[in-house]
């Protein structure tokens, strides 16, 4: 489990494929601080550490994640949104984000509006019912909140410090990003469906 709250920015060096499967070894100031088996979210994807080397270490995407995901698009020197897990003491200073990725959107439009920033994305319409007006929503592992939303886009305001220490000063349009809808608002949504079949 995550809070969207991004700790530090790594930088893909070397990706390796495996079958159907990609390796990425990732180099990242925090990485002496891993441990293998840990979960680590990468832009928003829960992906499991198994080997550190000083500065790097290597995780794996199997063919589900590089499907569902933007993880196909990573190259050599790609920067990406760190987090680690989140501890019991830990204050959730964003929302409960699980690193489990369901659906990739596409940025349409980025504005400098007097130092912060707002952004557009389109979505699938598919997933309307999930995105709600000044609900969260995690972008590359970013917890956010929406305004604007229509059924296939929604906007974000990024304030200048969210821009300078993330990826997103790196977004560029037409440029996809991982997104996940609130855990709250899937499980309403799915029980009530339930309700009605």
């Amino acid at each position: 489990m995550f809070t969207g709250i991004i700790e530090v920015m790594g930088e893909v060096s070397e990706i390796i494929s495996a079958g159907t499967n990609k390796s990425f070894w990732i180099k990242a100031t925090l990485a002496p601080d891993f441990k293998v088996d840990q979960s680590i979210a990468h832009n928003g994807v829960c992906l499991t550490v198994e080997e550190i080397n000083g500065e790097q270490y290597k995780v794996t995407a199997v063919q589900e994640t590089l499907e569902k995901t933007a993880l196909e698009d990573w190259q050599k020197g790609t920067k990406i949104n760190l987090e680690r897990s989140l501890l019991p003491s830990s204050r959730l200073d964003g929302h409960f984000v699980q690193g489990h990725v369901d659906a990739t959107a596409t940025c349409t439009h980025i504005e400098n509006v007097n130092g912060s920033y707002e952004i557009q994305f389109s979505f699938p319409e598919s997933f309307a019912p999930y995105v709600v007006e000044k609900g969260s929503i995690s972008v590359n592992g970013i917890s956010l909140t929406v305004f604007e939303v229509t059924e296939h886009s929604f906007k974000v305001a990024i304030i200048p410090y969210t821009w300078q220490h993330t990826m997103l000063h790196l977004l560029k349009v037409d440029e996809k990003v991982n997104i996940e809808f609130d855990l709250i608002g899937k499980y309403i949504l799915r029980k009530l469906s339930l309700n009605n079949s």
